[in-house]
């Protein structure tokens, strides 16, 4: 008893004396116990509750560094800005870094200098990174936005799926998992797939008290002037306009580019100080957006989701869902940026049916055709040699015309089946600049490494400035394999003898072809996407009967996400207030005629002819009208076409009904 009183004692005399707080938030001491007790453990604390202090405190204790997994750029630099403010040595790899930046992280690595280094899942398919991390004691594992490993998640993500097979190559003893959105589901399916003991998930509870929901039936036509009254907070004089404009810091969330723009224009009109936010703009002017509205310059960011998770803004007076959210795991995380420093906020949904089918036809953009997925067998069958087979995601997602993200998920389940395993990833296309003269490089050496480097330069195809290795050519003359010549290559960055350039990331799976010969395999998984499909669907519409519920939106929002502990009237929502919202299209649609349509799908067979090989299926034809793009139409200007998206505003099912219908 005396040993945990003492323990207890001094976790609080490093909380205060290292980060400055002056006790524990809920939750965290008994994650940070069980870590340091060696138990890995499932962390589930509501957005801005203090989920990575769990590691960053843990990580301290801890004799080898801590490889933290984490989704979003923006995420990893604000941390490592909050670490190096504590004097804590952290950093990360990332896209971002110099190739001397990168080359000083690594080497800090190697000689024990961080105690914390963040990634993000797609670096692990870097092959110079798998050599070198393979040769790093790692001590911790932690999984940020976890929800992502899971299939039942909202926003799962199938690179995260090898996460526990990184784990065990890499022979992490402890993980910790981090999230703020789990249902029951995933939660156990977050846990079992890191053997995570069901006493070592800590969850604080969902419910937020200082959280107003608010769902208002609105117009199309009244929104604008519906969104201006809830920005402003219904002031009624122009000193309380002036105050309101100073004083309430928020985000609107809208569904679309080109609606953001439009919105931030509308509130700019009327004196508020507005910007749009979208993935449209490029890194520059959305990191630009960013930090005026962090330092209180923009008082509104009007942005898609592309805006929010790297966001740590405390005085978030409001959230506005301008649009419908895509589900109630999004709704939740977007809400949960709003009052994290616990005083009133607002968070309101202007809400109407209009927006539904565009929300569900994102959905339907990422269901692969069978014969998309039949493409792609036929890929593995046609270019495996030696059992194995090479992949390019790029240039695969053009050629199937399927979108990168759905596919990454097909290749996902052709590993689960047991058709493909991976085996490792490199760079098809590796280049280098001599930074040193050559003869002064290889005096470096003596002997057989000295042979070994000169044979490298011997066989490689120099142009001006860079050059291009000849693998083929090197191992034709010299008796060498590709690991060792990548090493080479990596110590004479290191030593800054050259500077190192990679392209083209190419995967390698070995090919089960028994399995791959499976008759019904493209059926099979093509009726796993459609599944998917409908579970997506089904979550829409379970986020409008959550709208329109007559009992406490509170209560059942944390019961969602499995908190029993929230009470039954919160007292702050709408519907306590006794506003039950009942949702309707506010817009009638009337359908193109029918020779519109025709002549429209005419243009685009006509666009397409000389440029696909394959005929164009009724789906193609629906998603050119609905306005979801693929890579054969992001490939050939398809967009520009005068009937694309024309019937967007319809359901996926009734265009694919009225494609049908036509006599093309």
């Amino acid at each position: 008893m005396d040993s945990a009183k003492n323990m207890t004692i001094e976790l609080h005399r490093e909380l205060k004396q290292t980060f400055g707080f002056d006790q524990f938030r809920t939750g965290q001491e008994q994650t940070i116990t069980q870590l340091l007790s060696g138990e890995s453990s499932l962390a589930i604390f509501p957005t801005g509750s203090g989920k990575s202090l769990c590691y960053q405190f843990t990580a301290l204790h801890l004799p080898r560094l801590t490889l933290v997994v984490s989704p979003l750029l923006a995420l990893m630099k604000d941390q490592l800005t909050f670490l190096a403010g504590k004097g804590i040595s952290a950093a990360s790899i990332d896209s971002s870094l110099t190739p001397t930046e990168n080359q000083r992280v690594m080497a800090d690595a190697r000689d024990g200098k961080l105690k914390i280094l963040m990634v993000s899942v797609e670096r692990f398919k870097n092959e110079r990174f798998r050599q070198f991390i393979n040769a790093i004691p790692l001590s911790m594992l932690v999984v940020d936005e976890a929800h992502c490993i899971s299939e039942w998640g909202h926003n799962f993500r199938p690179d995260y799926l090898k996460l526990p097979t990184y784990r065990d190559e890499l022979n992490i003893p402890l993980v910790l998992l981090l999230t703020a959105t789990a249902t029951k589901t995933v939660k156990r399916d977050m846990a079992t797939k890191f053997g995570i003991a069901e006493q070592h998930i800590v969850q604080t509870g969902f419910y937020r008290s200082n959280l107003d929901l608010a769902v208002v039936p609105v117009s199309t036509a009244n929104k604008n002037k519906m969104l201006l009254q809830h920005v402003l907070n219904n002031p009624s004089s122009d000193q309380a306009i002036e105050s309101a404009l100073q004083k309430q810091p928020g985000i609107v969330y809208v569904t679309q580019q080109q609606t953001a723009e439009r919105v931030a224009d509308y509130l700019c009109k009327n004196k508020v100080n507005a910007a749009a936010y979208h993935a449209g703009f490029n890194n520059d002017k959305r990191q630009h957006i960013q930090e005026q509205f962090m330092a209180g310059k923009i008082q509104i960011v009007v942005a898609t989701i592309a805006f929010g998770m790297g966001i740590d803004k405390s005085n978030i007076r409001f959230v506005i869902h301008y649009d419908l959210p895509k589900s109630i795991e999004n709704y939740s995380q977007e809400i949960g940026r709003a009052g994290r420093d616990s005083l009133p906020s607002r968070c309101i949904t202007l809400a109407n049916l209009d927006g539904l089918n565009t929300v569900e036809n994102f959905v339907y953009g990422d269901t692969p055709e069978l014969v998309a997925i039949d493409f792609v067998l036929n890929n593995i069958q046609t270019e495996t040699q030696a059992g194995n087979w090479e992949l390019q995601l790029i240039s695969l997602s053009n050629a199937s015309n399927v979108r990168p993200l759905p596919l990454k998920t097909l290749l996902v389940q052709l590993e689960l089946l047991g058709v493909v395993r991976p085996k490792y990833a490199y760079f098809a296309e590796f280049k280098y600049k001599f930074l040193k003269p050559k003869t002064e490089i290889l005096n470096r050496f003596e002997g057989e490494r000295r042979h070994f480097v000169e044979a490298i330069f011997n066989n490689t195809n120099m142009k001006k400035v860079w050059g291009e290795p000849d693998f083929d050519a090197l191992f034709a003359n010299y008796d060498s394999n590709r690991e060792r010549v990548i090493t080479a290559l990596e110590y004479l960055q290191e030593t800054h003898c050259i500077e190192l350039e990679t392209k083209r990331m190419t995967e390698v799976f070995a090919v089960n072809s028994e399995a791959l010969a499976d008759s019904k395999l493209a059926a099979n998984l093509h009726q796993y996407f459609v599944e998917k499909e409908y579970k997506e669907i089904k979550r829409i519409a379970a986020l409008i009967r959550f709208f329109e519920l007559d009992k406490c939106l509170s209560y059942n929002l944390s019961r969602y996400f499995d908190d029993q502990n929230a009470p039954q009237k919160c007292g702050h929502c709408s519907v306590c207030r006794g506003h039950v919202a009942e949702l309707a299209y506010s817009q009638q649609q009337d359908w193109p005629s029918d020779e519109t349509l025709s002549q429209v799908l005419d243009e685009l067979k006509n666009h397409l002819a000389t440029k696909i090989t394959v005929p164009l299926s009724d789906e193609l034809l629906c998603r050119f009208l609905a306005g979801l793009s693929v890579p054969i139409f992001a490939r050939n200007k398809t967009r520009q076409l005068a009937g694309f998206a024309l019937c967007e505003n319809f359901s996926y099912a009734n265009i694919r009904t009225k494609v049908q219908s036509l006599s093309l």
